[in-house]
């Protein structure tokens, strides 16, 4: 099966990658999986491993001569390869451990196909670098199109605060205009990029270093972007190896308010 996608284009290897690493982390889903601890409360699982080696069997079929960056299997071949595929196994793994269905596999080719799998609707959210889609099993294609309608903001939470004591997504939640124009999700996971792309989010935030490149990150962000959506860092600096985060949002008018927001409590 895995030789059929030698000849595949880069978004067909993307969708069948992400959906490999879906279908093994839909299988192990609930059973007593070995941690492996990675430091300040942070840890993997038997399925985070599983679900990558899936990936990256798909991609060394389909293509050899590219690298692959994972976050479980760390750097395969060359990192200044032209071609380098961005593999998050499974994102979400604290909410995987508990028993939470919010979780997403990512795969993404740096600066071109990408895809966002969700193994427990069967989504998948997919772009080539110019148009994103989402697909379901036996319906057709859906052009993604955002919408800020939902008024819903999804914001990482997560610790380490990399701006901190400047600008915390924590601190978003306590301006007083944030509750009166949208309403906070925190779903751990970058699944809530994808939904920002297809409209079932208004916004996502999130604070950090350079996440263009990030494994966890990279495959979102291709997504929006190429649905249109108003994607730069919370400083309001485009996406790169100066940026601080991201703020991905439906239109410019939600991503105004929102970094009218951040600056005021930078």
């Amino acid at each position: 099966m895995i030789d059929s996608y030698a000849s595949a284009d880069d978004v067909a290897v993307a969708i069948a990658g992400a959906r490999a690493g879906a279908d093994v982390v839909r299988t192990m889903y609930g059973q007593r999986l070995h941690r492996i601890d990675k430091g300040a409360g942070d840890f993997a699982t038997a399925a985070d491993v599983d679900a990558e080696k899936a990936i990256l069997g798909i991609i060394r079929a389909a293509r050899p001569d590219d690298a692959v960056l994972g976050e479980e299997g760390g750097q395969h071949g060359d990192a200044d390869a032209v071609r380098q595929w961005l593999v998050d196994p499974l994102c979400g793994t604290l909410n995987y451990a508990a028993g939470s269905m919010l979780v997403a596999v990512n795969v993404a080719l740096r600066d071109g196909a990408a895809a966002v799998a969700d193994p427990f609707s069967g989504e998948v959210f997919f772009t080539d670098g110019e148009t994103s889609w989402g697909r379901r099993e036996e319906a057709d294609d859906v052009l993604l199109t955002p919408t800020p309608a939902t008024g819903l903001v999804d914001v990482n939470l997560d610790p380490p605060f990399a701006g901190a004591p400047g600008f915390r997504t924590v601190d978003l939640l306590a301006h007083p205009e944030f509750g009166e124009r949208f309403r906070p999700r925190v779903v751990s996971t970058t699944l809530a990029l994808a939904w920002v792309a297809a409209g079932k989010r208004a916004a996502y935030v999130t604070h950090g270093g350079d996440l263009s490149q990030s494994v966890h990150f990279a495959a979102g962000i291709a997504l929006c972007r190429a649905a249109g959506c108003t994607v730069t860092g919370i400083d309001g600096a485009p996406i790169g190896e100066t940026g601080r985060g991201l703020v991905a949002a439906a239109d410019d008018e939600t991503h105004g308010l929102l970094m009218s927001m951040i600056r005021s409590r930078s």
